[in-house]
């Protein structure tokens, strides 16, 4: 399909090592000059769903500076763009829980708020699960929680789960249990 916009111009507003913040001038698709922010992210978001043999998932709990507030999620972090993003799941599981797992099955691309950032995310399954020892990063306090997956669904369904990433995984998890096909 044709983009319907036309850019007049962009220039960088802020840069650090995760995220560029463009101002961009355009013609949008009814032909008035406008001003578009975007936020270009600098990698690759992802999530890992574990599920053990009896059913049971992992979360990650942690205070999220930038919502002021406590989120349990499920686990998950970024990946440079040189960085194959499954290599980057595998880090970020055995990161953030010490599991590590002999099955990997990508299934969602998402991007999380495509109104504003062009920032995309990858979601994973990992089944065949060896526990082992976590290995936080410096900004990472974590409290870690396992539990059958229905329990996690339910906290999404209860909006005690809000993270976009964790809600998009379980609830498609939940489809893909239901038709058997995990």
């Amino acid at each position: 399909m044709k983009n319907p916009w036309k850019k007049l111009s962009e220039k960088e507003i802020y840069s650090n090592p995760w995220i560029r913040v463009e101002e961009h001038q355009v013609i949008n698709p009814k032909g008035g000059k406008g001003i578009y922010g975007k936020v270009h992210f600098k990698g690759r978001a992802l999530a890992v769903i574990p599920i053990d043999k009896h059913g049971h998932t992992w979360l990650v709990g942690q205070y999220r500076y930038t919502l002021d507030e406590y989120s349990w999620e499920v686990p998950m972090g970024g990946v440079p763009l040189e960085e194959d993003v499954l290599d980057g799941a595998k880090r970020e599981l055995k990161e953030e829980t010490g599991l590590t797992a002999a099955d990997w099955k990508r299934i969602a691309r998402i991007h999380t708020s495509n109104s504003v950032t062009d920032e995309e995310g990858f979601i994973y399954v990992a089944k065949g699960l060896t526990e082992g020892e976590t290995e936080f990063d410096e900004t990472e306090d974590l409290a870690i929680k396992r539990l059958p997956i229905e329990e996690a669904i339910e906290m999404v369904m209860s909006g005690e789960i809000t993270d976009s990433l964790s809600m998009a995984g379980l609830l498609k998890v939940k489809v893909l249990m239901d038709q058997g096909l995990i």
